[in-house]
């Protein structure tokens, strides 16, 4: 066993001790402090501020979507996903994805990292212009919107609800081999298990997002440096030309994930299989040397779908990863 692999119950234990150390100081301090700290009660926070290097960053979170379980576990023995989803406080019936999308400030530029849904994908989502709202900003203020694949999750918001551009001053980048399957042909969708109707609607979504952004996208070839600071990795297999993000400034590094997990208990802690995955054995091999290299480096991780704000590290374990989330900052 090498530094890098651990005994799951090891890192359970290290995750719940993590866990204390957080809440404990919290409960100290005068009543008189608590009370004028206290946030009004009309909802949470769908913002959380943190720092990559000289990197201020921002997750911005667009709402949530979901569906069955079996969808995001294709290969998982019934009686086993069921079991792991109980076992996790999750409902068994649906599976709750969140939309965390990320704006990165760097060299005078505000850049945002995945679009969000809007309501391509149900009711729950189209959450990011409010939270944007909430620290200051509003879609103009957007300069580049960069996308890892064009799913209607990762795309939705492109799209105003008249037809216009949702940021009219912000160039979009999106994959270029994403770009050619689903926008530039009538793609087979039928990899994806879902019923038909469900694919002809995500596909019209897809090409109705992009729409207002059609004669001005800029396709980018994964391995490139979108801005000094952001640069994307290969990682298909998801969809033709699905990328992931490295954000660093100094030392410092955050690594997205896109979509190659959709939540950390059956995805990361059990390596079961993504259904929408296009080309399953590409995708699982993008998702174990991309995972590799965020265990072995010791690289923050924020994971698109997992848990707001979905920040957190990825552990190897005797048996496949395990998904440690990140303490929150105050």
């Amino acid at each position: 066993m090498n530094a890098f692999t651990l005994n799951r119950r090891a890192i359970m234990l290290s995750a719940v001790t993590g866990v204390s150390s957080l809440v404990v100081p919290a409960i100290g301090g005068s009543s008189s402090a608590m009370a004028q700290a206290a946030p009004a009660l009309g909802g949470n926070s769908g913002c959380y501020r943190f720092r990559v290097g000289d990197i201020q960053a921002t997750v911005l979170s667009d709402g949530v979507i979901g569906g069955p379980p079996r969808v995001y576990a294709s290969d998982a023995p019934e009686t086993e996903l069921q079991e792991v989803l109980r076992r996790a406080f999750l409902a068994t019936d649906h599976m709750t994805l969140n939309l965390n999308t990320l704006l990165i400030e760097t060299g005078g530029q505000r850049i945002l990292i995945e679009a969000g849904a809007g309501k391509t994908m149900g009711p729950n989502g189209g959450r990011l212009f409010e939270n944007l709202a909430a620290i200051g900003l509003g879609p103009a203020d957007i300069n580049v919107i960069v996308v890892s694949h064009t799913h209607p999750d990762h795309v939705g918001n492109l799209r105003t609800a008249d037809g216009g551009r949702a940021f009219p001053r912000a160039t979009v980048f999106a994959p270029k081999a994403d770009w050619d399957f689903f926008v530039r042909t009538d793609p087979d969708l039928s990899y994806m298990p879902v019923p038909q109707d469900f694919r002809v609607r995500f596909a019209a979504a897809i090409k109705n997002s992009l729409e207002p952004v059609r004669n001005n996208v800029a396709l980018y070839e994964a391995g490139a440096e979108i801005v000094p600071g952001l640069t994307t990795i290969e990682a298909s297999g998801h969809t033709p030309g699905m990328a992931t993000f490295l954000v660093h400034s100094g030392n410092d590094q955050l690594l997205l994930t896109a979509d190659l997990a959709y939540h950390p208990v059956i995805n990361v802690d059990r390596p079961w299989v993504p259904g929408p995955d296009r080309d399953k054995e590409t995708a699982f091999a993008s998702r174990r040397r991309i995972f590799d290299r965020a265990a072995v480096d010791r690289i923050s991780v924020l994971g698109f779908h997992f848990p707001f704000p979905g920040l957190g590290r990825l552990l190897k374990t005797d048996g496949a990863y395990a998904w440690v989330p990140a303490n929150w900052q105050f």
